[in-house]
């Protein structure tokens, strides 16, 4: 078979090219870092990457859904604070009034000091977040939940849940009624024939509506007094225990989303190294095929050089 100088001339074009086409390929890897650039560098890393690459942002996408829920729960938790201490000062001044050597007047100033606890509640229940949504009105949050005059609840019967990890749906608020109008399954029972209410600021009505009557030379109105105020004790005690185990229910929520937070950390450190080590480039491999292939580069343009300059004669030396 004879060699023609065509043919060893497309042959050694071809040598330099494969090889110019590596050297640029090494140069790329240094120049972005990644050994996978495109598909057709390594169709199953990059492919492996693709779906890395998603799992990468569903991780993400929880761990903002677990901010926002943490603001969420945390919110509501710091309102709560707020209500506990707001019940617990109700209840001091229900018990005050009932020692039997105040006045009307003394007892009328109770009453007011009481208006200004039930309005101060009235308005933590009503309670916005940052953005104007209401916190207690489940899913009716552009509209108040309470009513400002009788205190009836207006809101969403459903609370709002959030997923914060992919096999994790988290309720991250409780409505109205589940904090202001409802008590637990061990509250204190109202003795027979008489009506429990559960509508913590109804229980505050009635209490103030009792204490702003005269009793005075009454007795049969000072024995009501007694059993408003004694209802009105109950009552509250009941309230507070409810939203103290609400309070609970928010901190447990709180501590899981601390662990999830970690667990997605975790997940999200081991993801960036599965993803480094399928594309990232291997600097002291890469460096060093560079520097090889550049040497055999120039040595191909050498080699085809010296080739073009001989002729037929110059063989027969």
């Amino acid at each position: 078979m004879r060699i023609s100088t065509q043919m060893m001339y497309e042959q050694n074009m071809r040598g330099i090219t494969n090889s110019q086409s590596k050297w640029l390929g090494y140069g790329e890897q240094l120049a972005t870092g990644k050994k996978v650039n495109r598909p057709s560098d390594d169709p199953i890393a990059a492919s492996q990457a693709v779906v890395l690459s998603q799992a990468q942002a569903q991780n993400s996408q929880f761990a903002l859904a677990r901010t926002f829920a943490t603001q969420r729960v945390s919110l509501e938790e710091s309102v709560l604070g707020q209500v506990t201490t707001a019940i617990q000062s109700a209840q001091e001044k229900i018990v005050y009034a009932g020692n039997g050597t105040l006045t009307d007047v003394d007892r009328a100033s109770l009453a007011t000091d009481l208006q200004g606890i039930r309005d101060q509640l009235l308005n933590l229940a009503n309670s916005t977040d940052g953005n104007g949504r209401y916190i207690f009105a489940g899913y009716k949050t552009d509209s108040a939940p309470f009513d400002q005059t009788n205190g009836d609840y207006n809101g969403g019967d459903t609370a709002i849940s959030q997923q914060v990890d992919s096999a994790r749906t988290m309720q991250i608020s409780h409505t109205g009624t589940a904090v202001f109008d409802k008590f637990t399954s061990n509250a204190k029972p109202e003795p027979a024939g008489s009506t429990q209410e559960t509508n913590l600021f109804k229980i505050l009505d009635t209490a103030i509506a009792s204490l702003n009557t005269p009793v005075e030379g009454d007795a049969a109105k000072g024995e009501a007094l007694t059993a408003s105020i004694d209802k009105a004790n109950r009552g509250l005690s009941n309230s507070l225990d409810n939203v103290l185990t609400v309070r609970a229910d928010l901190g447990t929520k709180l501590n899981e989303l601390d662990k999830l937070d970690a667990l997605g950390d975790d997940r999200a450190l081991g993801q960036t190294q599965q993803m480094s080590d399928l594309v990232d480039a291997d600097w002291n491999s890469a460096i060093s095929s560079y520097t090889m292939q550049q040497a055999a580069l120039q040595a191909s343009y050498k080699a085809f050089s010296d080739m073009q300059g001989m002729s037929l004669f110059q063989l027969n030396k």
